[in-house]
């Protein structure tokens, strides 16, 4: 009997060291998916400064035509 319930003491100990050790190759494998996201993220900051500097640059343009229309006036 005391070798049964030792092996089975045995049997559990292991299943849980195996299973912490899966749990934290989990929690090191999350981080990655962070980045892509971040990245996404990035992306749509450049994106948005490059039309925020496209509409900078249409309205010099509308300002240089108007000042050209005012002088020819």
């Amino acid at each position: 009997m005391k070798k049964l319930l030792s092996i089975l003491v045995s049997i559990l100990f292991a299943l849980s060291i195996s299973g912490m050790a899966f749990a934290q190759a989990a929690k090191e494998a999350a981080p990655a998916d962070k980045p892509k996201a971040e990245e996404k993220a990035e992306k749509k900051e450049k994106k948005a400064k490059k039309e925020k500097k496209a509409k900078a640059a249409k309205a010099e343009e509308k300002k240089a035509e108007e000042k050209k229309a005012e002088e020819k006036k």
